[in-house]
């Protein structure tokens, strides 16, 4: 995937994970968190045995993603 599909995935994929779990990051913290949602879904995806084909696939791996990312962080950001 070329560097700008990688973007927009992160994006919209940042978008709708910032939207359910209700964080708010800004449109570039929400790129940020679907790029890196793109990885752990590619990841989680991969161990889970299922295949992401076409560019729905690849924003819903990053969604499920982004949504793994922010439940983490939220997780050690509550810790103090």
């Amino acid at each position: 995937m070329n560097l700008i599909a990688l973007l927009l995935v992160g994006l919209v994929a940042g978008f709708l994970a910032d939207k359910v779990v209700k964080n708010s990051y800004g449109w570039v913290g929400d790129m940020l968190i679907g790029v890196a949602g793109s990885f752990v879904g590619g990841w989680v995806f991969n161990l889970l045995g299922l295949r992401v084909g076409g560019l729905i696939g690849e924003i819903v791996a990053a969604f499920v993603g982004a949504v793994i990312f922010l439940a983490v962080l939220n997780y050690f950001k509550g810790r103090k």
